[in-house]
């Protein structure tokens, strides 16, 4: 009896996960995919090619979310009907009936994992790949409706009029490291040169004011290139720790360790370099600062790349903390209306697990919790989770 009770209570979990994973994730694709539409102006093309990026994002968001919704429908409704009552009854204890609900989310919280690493790994800086390869038909878009372009990565175009695509009196604005640009034409045409990374400007009749040169007339034809980003795939020690996946985690770490101890050495050599050609004044300057500089930023990338394996483990394990919550509490409160027991759960979580998840977090990157803090709000979930069980078990 037990094994087919059991099989009947994770049949209605897996079957309330699916339905509501499938709705929730497609509101979040519609909200994720709306938002970058609105935002960025992109075309139906990139939309569709948006897709299968954002899914993975939305996916990591979901998880938890319908995991908690699909235990507290099912365990709230077998509470409310008597169910548990008739298995305590005939001997069985109420535990067993938890059983199912655990084996559920000790699978999911692995696959959670998982999706968690694509979605940083791979969604993220697809969605950035796809809107940088759509910055030249976004742009038009825009400025033929608006006549005004502004860019995030640091220029923006106002133009007169645009006719097919070329740009009637263009008003090009470059924000850079060496200052602003103003550069205003009679006609133009923007076209995306992916190889280069850049979205070439081609103008007529051209003028140039600040940066290098103050102010410049330029007849003719001429093409000025707009940096927009990084639209090909960066090298593993150009990414942020929290762009790779795990598989390349572990790599990069014993890298940058192996540079951290080579600039400790170099730092030694400086010094004593500087002790032996009496030159005192240069122990704290030149090349020894710059090592300094390159150390401290090794040092701090070689913390997060620590870190952030036990972040992802977290976060997709946040699954099993909520079910362990979740379907307690259900049976508890002896109601079978599910959205109300979900809401009495869910909304401690956003106010206790995150805003700790966030904390321990933020404290593993200062070094003040080693990096297994991040698991500071998973252990508060399971904390609460047995005491919960234990009232299951007194029942």
């Amino acid at each position: 009896m037990p094994t087919r009770l059991s099989r009947y209570i994770l049949g209605d979990i897996l079957r309330i996960f699916a339905v509501s994973l499938v709705s929730l994730t497609a509101l979040i694709l519609l909200i994720g995919v709306g938002r970058e539409l609105v935002r960025q102006g992109l075309g139906p093309l990139a939309v569709v090619q948006l897709l299968p990026f954002v899914l993975p994002i939305s996916l990591q968001f979901a998880f938890p979310a319908t995991a908690l919704f699909a235990v507290c429908s099912v365990y709230g409704r077998m509470s409310a009907d008597g169910e548990v009552g008739m298995v305590k009854a005939s001997g069985i204890s109420p535990l067993r009936l938890l059983k199912p609900a655990l084996l559920f989310a000790l699978v999911l919280s692995p696959i959670a994992v998982v999706v968690s690493d694509l979605a940083v790994s791979w969604g993220a800086p697809g969605i950035n790949r796809v809107v940088l390869t759509s910055i030249e038909d976004i742009a038009y878009r825009v400025l033929r409706s608006r006549h005004s372009y502004t860019s995030d990565h640091g220029f923006s175009i106002h133009v007169r009029d645009v006719v097919g695509k070329t740009l009637v009196h263009p008003t090009v604005t470059i924000q850079g490291g060496g200052g602003r640009v103003k550069l205003t034409a009679r006609e133009g045409e923007l076209t995306l040169d992916e190889n280069r990374e850049m979205l070439v400007l081609r103008v007529l009749d051209s003028q140039i004011e600040g940066g290098a040169l103050f102010q410049s007339v330029i007849p003719g034809v001429n093409e000025f290139p707009i940096p927009i980003g990084d639209i090909g795939e960066k090298d593993v020690a150009d990414r942020r720790p929290s762009e790779l996946p795990l598989t390349l985690i572990a790599g990069e770490r014993m890298r940058v360790r192996e540079q951290v101890r080579g600039g400790v050495g170099r730092i030694a050599a400086a010094r004593t370099a500087a002790l032996l050609t009496s030159r005192i004044e240069d122990a704290d300057g030149g090349d020894e600062e710059r090592y300094r500089h390159r150390l401290k930023h090794d040092r701090k990338r070689e913390l997060r790349l620590g870190i952030e394996p036990w972040r992802r483990w977290a976060w997709g394990f946040s699954c099993l903390g909520f079910v362990v919550v979740g379907a307690p509490l259900a049976m508890l409160r002896r109601t079978g209306d599910a959205w109300t027991t979900f809401g009495i759960c869910f909304l401690p979580t956003l106010l206790v697990y995150y805003p700790l998840f966030i904390l321990g977090l933020e404290q593993a990157k200062d070094a003040v919790f080693p990096p297994g803090g991040v698991w500071l709000g998973n252990g508060v979930m399971a904390v609460a989770g047995l005491a919960l069980v234990h009232r299951v078990w007194r029942y």
